[in-house]
């Protein structure tokens, strides 16, 4: 096994604990970078042990195999051999259940929260991070892409959905990143509205909020069009054009050092100048990562700075209650102090199919 690197040493050192105690799948796989839906991961000043049972042990430890984490079989009772002589657990509160808690109480345990520090480190992505994030683009921008010729009236936003995640996974993904949004017509007016039977008419603004995994790693992506022009729609191309004009604003006056309050005004201010500021009913965007939604938050209490190495969503939008809803998402990351894009096979101008 080799010697931790940089990551896990600074995680540990800013824990202040004795040992750290994961659980969590997304943070095993953080530590890791292997993926299991159950294991026990203890982090010490001086290594990383996996413990997995005899559904992983075989693939972890030939994945695992001369990197810094060290895979042994067992489950539960064998990680708890391994935290023998430690007093202080690190282990992420937000993600601890309370009867966990207790059990690692009941064996005496004091428990610190090691979230902050992880938290810290998960902002900040390397460059095989970027690469995943950019892989799980690529897949999601092709299979948009590909979909749109097949899209035909009477189909119902339930049957485009499926499409679309058929061909995310068909190009390489390894899963969606949250379950697929495809709202035609009012439906829009909804942010996160379910997908259902609706069937598509002609004239119908068509809104798909998708993303796919790369190897874990997440992105997020909405287009809004239109099925065919009735020419009934003149509304909603001008609300259409002042979300596109926030959305671009992000990227070329959001810079390092900016808070995500600042960013989130940035956009909220250009809708503001037209009066469509109160119909803007959710946060510019959020962190991207092994989450869909992770730090930093650029919400208009967002205080955390904008750093390089961050991906994060610019997404502004517009609602109006049972009439229609815009979108324009990117998944963006942040680069010698500026806004960048992940999504460069797509447009962000107005399609009409």
């Amino acid at each position: 096994m080799g010697m931790l690197d940089e990551t896990k040493q600074k995680i540990f050192r800013e824990t202040g604990a004795d040992a750290l105690f994961l659980e969590t799948d997304f943070l095993r796989r953080y530590l890791t970078n292997f993926y299991s839906t159950d294991g026990y991961v203890i982090l010490t000043a001086d290594k990383c042990v996996f413990v997995a049972d005899l559904r992983y042990f075989e693939a972890a430890e030939k994945a695992l195999r001369g990197t810094d984490v060290e895979t042994v079989e067992g489950s539960y009772p064998r990680a708890l051999e391994c935290l023998k002589g430690h007093r202080s657990l690190g282990v992420p509160f937000p993600f601890l259940s309370l009867s966990r808690a207790e059990e690692l109480r009941a064996e005496g345990f004091s428990l610190v929260d090691c979230m902050p520090a992880l938290k810290k480190a998960m902002e900040y992505k390397s460059e095989r991070e970027l690469n995943l994030i950019q892989r799980a683009c690529d897949i999601a921008e092709d299979a948009f892409l590909s979909l749109l010729p097949d899209i035909k009236e009477g189909m119902e936003e339930r049957e485009v959905a499926a499409l679309l995640e058929y061909r995310m996974r068909a190009l390489g993904a390894s899963g969606t990143s949250f379950e697929t949004i495809v709202a035609f017509g009012a439906n829009s007016s909804v942010p996160h509205h379910e997908t259902g039977n609706t069937p598509l008419r002609f004239g119908d603004i068509v809104l798909i909020d998708f993303g796919c995994k790369a190897e874990g790693y997440c992105t997020d992506c909405t287009r809004t069009f239109l099925f065919g022009d009735d020419g009934k729609h003149g509304e909603f191309k001008a609300a259409y054009a002042e979300v596109l004009k926030a959305h671009e604003l992000v990227k070329e006056k959001v810079t390092a050092g900016m808070t995500g309050r600042e960013a989130d005004e940035v956009a909220r201010a250009s809708l503001r100048e037209k009066g469509l500021d109160k119909y803007f009913t959710h946060s510019l965007g959020h962190g991207i990562g092994l989450q869909i939604h992770e730090f930093p938050t650029l919400s208009p209490r967002g205080e955390e700075i904008l750093q390089d190495g961050m991906v994060f969503s610019d997404e502004p939008g517009v609602y109006l209650a049972g009439q229609y809803g815009v979108r324009i998402e990117d998944s963006c990351y942040m680069q010698g102090g500026r806004v960048h894009s992940f999504m460069t096979k797509t447009t962000r101008d107005l399609i009409i199919l």
